[in-house]
């Protein structure tokens, strides 16, 4: 079962790691106070799909593609799993355990990512992508 998820082209010091994946849409969003990035102008936002064969991989890649200096992370998912990549750490989240989301998204917040940013769970509902 192939995953889906968001990758911020402008997270990504490497941007290779966009070559492996497939894009199936990209938006550009003008960046606002709210988004809490200053120091760039714009999201290049990337839904993309990664087969299950590749997932674990693609994560690893990513994690070590995102940009050091700030702390972002890239997501996704499929019917039952959730991978949810920071610079130096993985969750592979079973996405029926709430407690597991609620890890991820408490290391977020820890590494300074906005509350409102780590919107992953299912269970808890904060902001909308």
């Amino acid at each position: 079962m192939n995953y889906k998820g968001v990758i911020i082209e402008e997270s990504l010091e490497n941007k290779d790691v966009l070559k492996d994946v497939v894009i199936l849409n990209t938006k550009v969003e003008e960046v606002t106070k709210k988004h809490k990035t200053p120091w760039i102008k714009q999201w290049t936002i990337h839904i993309v799909e990664i087969s299950e064969e590749k997932a674990e991989k693609i994560a690893k890649e990513i994690g070590k593609a995102l940009d050091l200096e700030h702390n972002w992370y890239a997501d996704f998912k499929n019917e039952t799993h959730h991978y949810i990549i920071f610079k130096n750490k993985i969750f592979f989240v079973d996405r029926s355990r709430k407690e597991e989301y609620d890890q991820a998204s408490q290391y977020g917040i820890s590494i300074g990512i906005p509350d409102y940013q780590v919107d992953f769970s299912p269970h808890v509902k904060i902001w909308n992508r």
